[in-house]
């Protein structure tokens, strides 16, 4: 088992629970498997229906959370004033004859690492695939482009541990009141993880468990399916270290991606 690091970043992102079209587009607080198998599909150049999610079966996914956002929420109307055949379209084929309103859900300035675990043929051929996409990649919503740097590592041993020890922290170190650094050398930080993390004294804390329903079954347009997964949160103690003053953090993310190119 190996792995790859993705960095989500971006000014906005959404994440949807629901498969259905409703008017409240809402988001999770993190990122889904469903968008993220999604993603791998398109930049692989697979259609929604002709994506074999078997491929895709085997993959772990674990989540740092950097910098969990601000939700935003977007008031959107589509197709108002016009005459009804110029209005948005019905799944019947006829128009709806008045505007379609909606209220979409965003996380603003979020940030997640997340930790792509699998096969090596798995991991070699998706990290291709995430360099040269056939479809660009977005963070849940066709509006919502991500940041660079977005692929962090092509190919780690241990992604995981690369999350715990490496991968600069996109996040200030903590500071008192009164505006000193606080005189700790960790920092607590959110995990989401597939499977129980081992814990000991000094190990991570466990928080609670989250269940949801996006593990993707069909992608297909008027056939979407989602079943149940179980998440395991945990806050966990990260070297201080991997943070630091605001300014230099695009930096240390840059030069943490270059290493590899460098290895």
């Amino acid at each position: 088992m190996s792995g790859l690091l993705l960095r989500l970043a971006g000014p906005q992102q959404s994440w949807g629970e629901r498969s259905a079209f409703t008017p409240v587009r809402d988001t999770a607080p993190f990122p889904t498997r469903s968008a993220l198998i999604g993603m791998f599909a398109a930049a692989e150049g697979i259609g929604r229906g002709k994506a074999n999610l078997d491929r895709y079966h085997d993959l772990r996914l674990t989540v740092r959370v950097d910098r969990p956002g601000v939700r935003l929420v977007d008031y959107h109307t589509v197709g108002g004033g016009f005459p009804k055949d110029r209005t948005a379209a019905t799944s019947g084929g006829s128009h709806k004859g008045a505007a379609v309103v909606t209220r979409r859900h965003y996380l603003a300035d979020a940030v997640f690492v997340v930790a792509v675990s699998g096969s090596d043929e798995n991991i070699e051929r998706l990290a291709a695939a995430l360099t040269r996409p056939h479809w660009a990649p977005y963070l849940g919503r066709r509006s919502c482009v991500p940041d660079e740097p977005f692929l962090l590592r092509r190919h780690v041993d241990d992604p995981e541990e690369e999350l715990r020890t490496r991968v600069p922290l996109s996040r200030t170190a903590p500071r008192t009141r009164n505006g000193h650094d606080e005189d700790t050398d960790t920092i607590a930080v959110n995990f989401l993880r597939e499977q129980p993390y081992a814990t000991s004294t000094a190990g991570p804390s466990p928080v609670d468990t989250i269940d949801v329903n996006d593990i993707p079954v069909s992608f297909a347009q008027h056939g979407r399916a989602h079943t149940g997964r179980r998440l395991y949160r945990t806050v966990e103690l990260l070297p201080r270290s991997l943070a630091g003053p605001a300014h230099t953090q695009m930096q240390r993310l840059i030069d943490y991606a270059l290493l590899e190119e460098s290895a």
